[in-house]
């Protein structure tokens, strides 16, 4: 039997495809894998902070020289250790980080930058020279000497390696370790500096070092005021020019200098040592002591500012504090607030500062009555350095006042004058 209009029939005429709803359905796919795969990866999610944008190498380095140039030394500083970062394996961005905390006075950390550059290239002229620098600011003299003749041996046109090595020798001079013929090297060496590089603050700082060394002050603050032309925010070329300006009397220069050097870069306690010593040398033993107070705030692991603040101590009549102080200089040991003290020898080669310090070690314990120890300092000074006329002067001072202290019950008045004079600068 044949079912009519049945809708199972086998003979169903079949209906046209709705070719218009297809070709938007295509389109809608397209677009949904479009947005998929272009836009939801450009979109952050929610409660997600958007990543930071790289910054380049090269930009960092920008920014880094340009923070150096404006005085900013540990930010320049930071910015160097980031384009290290991005760029690891440039020598030359570990040797511009170097010389940036030779000038900030991070000498050690200086000299481990320069070290990672010759990892990376062991015949690196101004790895060597650079190091060199950083060992001759830490007293390691020879082996910075050794660094200087090998960055001078891969380029002898180095004319950064010749200032530096300018640099070395006058240290070393100064140090008591090299004699005047290091000096006449060095002046021969700064020629050939400005020779190579005239216009380089290097330069002219390393020509200063060297006519300051041979007494010629106001030329050598000549050379760095034309250091300081090249880039006024460096700190250590106005402790140069008001170390030349103390030394000349000009102590309202000098004192101006200092400042300029505090506010340039606070973390460094060297330009509150030296305005600590003008104070002194103008009697102003106050200003003194509050400025030897803050050095060694600064940096209080550091036998010679402990030795310069017992110093002002005693020129403000804190005879205990003064001992206190000293004696980390001449017996070492531990602080009140943990540190652990150098001892600084007293020696034929011994700087007048060094011996300033025993002789007011001395002075000070025998105004305390412990002329015990007082009487060893004065033997140790009288056999050490018979031929320094001023350190002799206080032993034997203080080797008087124990005689009287023997005189006298322990309320009566000491009225023994003290030889106390300041050393030449």
């Amino acid at each position: 039997m044949y079912l009519r209009g049945s809708k199972w029939s086998m003979n169903q005429r079949r209906k046209r495809p709705n070719w218009f709803a297809i070709i938007v359905l295509s389109l809608v796919v397209l677009g949904a894998s479009y947005v998929t795969r272009y836009i939801v990866p450009t979109i952050a999610p929610i409660g997600v902070p958007s990543p930071t944008p790289t910054v380049s190498a090269n930009t960092l380095i920008a920014e880094a020289q340009s923070l150096f140039d404006q005085g900013k030394l540990i930010a320049a500083i930071d910015k160097y250790k980031q384009a290290i970062v991005s760029l690891p394996n440039d020598p030359t961005t570990h040797i511009r980080m170097a010389q940036t905390l030779v000038f900030a006075g991070k000498y050690k950390e200086a000299q481990t930058s320069a070290e990672d550059a010759l990892l990376l290239n062991p015949t690196y002229s101004m790895a060597f020279a650079v190091r060199a620098w950083a060992l001759s600011f830490q007293g390691e003299y020879v082996e910075a000497e050794i660094d200087i003749k090998r960055a001078l041996e891969l380029d002898p046109n180095n004319a950064l390696a010749h200032a530096y090595y300018v640099e070395i020798l006058i240290n070393s001079y100064y140090s008591g370790l090299g004699g005047f013929d290091d000096v006449e090297r060095a002046i021969e060496i700064s020629r050939v500096a400005q020779a190579l590089a005239p216009d380089t603050l290097e330069t002219h700082r390393a020509r200063g070092l060297v006519l300051e060394a041979t007494g010629n002050y106001e030329e050598a603050i000549k050379e760095y005021e034309a250091a300081i032309a090249i880039n006024p925010n460096i700190a250590d070329l106005y402790l140069l020019i008001g170390v030349n300006y103390r030394i000349l009397g000009v102590y309202d220069k000098a004192e101006e200098s200092f400042t300029r050097a505090i506010a340039l870069n606070p973390e460094d306690a060297t330009p509150h040592l030296l305005l600590s010593r003008t104070y002194a040398t103008i009697g102003e033993y106050g200003k003194a002591l509050q400025y030897a107070e803050t050095a060694v705030g600064i940096n209080p692991s550091d036998s010679n500012l402990r030795g310069n603040l017992g110093v002002m101590y005693y020129r403000n009549a804190f005879w205990s504090e003064a001992a206190q102080e000293l004696s980390y200089v001449v017996t070492g040991g531990l602080t009140d607030d943990g540190h652990e003290m150098e001892v600084i020898e007293l020696t034929s080669s011994s700087t007048a500062r060094v011996a300033e310090y025993y002789f007011t070690y001395g002075l000070a314990l025998s105004r305390l009555n412990r002329c015990g120890e007082a009487l060893q300092i004065a033997q140790l000074i009288i056999s050490r350095i018979p031929s320094d006329e001023l350190s002799v002067e206080n032993a034997n001072a203080i080797v008087d006042r124990c005689q009287q202290n023997l005189q006298v019950t322990p309320t009566s008045p000491l009225t023994t004058p003290i030889v106390d004079s300041t050393p030449t600068p």
